[in-house]
């Protein structure tokens, strides 16, 4: 599923769907709901084993966002700054065919919001599509982890929004899991250097 989340926060509310686990990636919450005024949210959460500071360096550097999937990643982090992203090897800053998202607002260390203001050529539903946004929230927990929210609102009625709103419900929940298994993989790498380097005193801990 190649489709970053691409996110801004809804306000007027109307009742929310019960948590349940998505379908495809059971770690993924669930929560997605329909505003008062028609228009669809997508709400979807995941826990992850690591700390807060980690998941915002994770989503305002470039480094950070090739860690989790994509190949080519540029951030210029601040208000207006653009985070330009492509899941080809060969893009380079500027292509055409780049995904850019433009930062709104954000609060360090606990909410980034964005839109999107270029998508790839191919691109299907460009202008309903720009009408949306994204808010990414992140909350700490206990043990050294984290609850990160995505909220992507503006899917009004209408077909083209219908292909949008099922297109990124399900492309968000991957970006997720994607994000989760990324700092599991982490994880992982770490402790098992860190018991080799104790075992010979020759291996260096993981730094991905």
């Amino acid at each position: 599923m190649k489709y970053l989340i691409l996110w801004l926060a809804c306000v007027t509310l109307c009742t929310p769907l019960s948590a349940a686990p998505y379908k495809d990636y059971p770690e993924v919450e669930d929560t997605c709901f329909t505003e008062t005024n028609g228009s669809r949210v997508i709400r979807l959460s995941v826990e992850v084993p690591a700390m807060v500071e980690e998941v915002w360096q994770t989503f305002t550097t470039s480094d950070g966002w090739k860690s989790f999937g994509v190949a080519f990643a540029s951030v210029d982090m601040q208000v207006g700054g653009v985070i330009e992203t492509s899941y080809s090897p060969q893009a380079k800053l500027g292509d055409p065919d780049n995904i850019k998202n433009q930062i709104v607002a954000y609060v360090p260390g606990r909410m980034l919001a964005i839109r999107c203001v270029q998508a790839p050529r191919n691109f299907e539903h460009k202008e309903e599509f720009f009408a949306t946004a994204t808010v990414i929230e992140m909350e700490p927990m206990e043990g050294n982890k984290a609850r990160v929210r995505a909220y992507s609102v503006g899917f009004r009625p209408g077909k083209a929004y219908d292909d949008l709103y099922a297109k990124f419900r399900r492309g968000n929940a991957y970006t997720l899991h994607k994000l989760r298994l990324s700092f599991e993989r982490r994880g992982n790498d770490t402790s098992g250097s860190r018991a080799k380097d104790g075992a010979s005193g020759k291996e260096k801990t993981a730094n991905q």
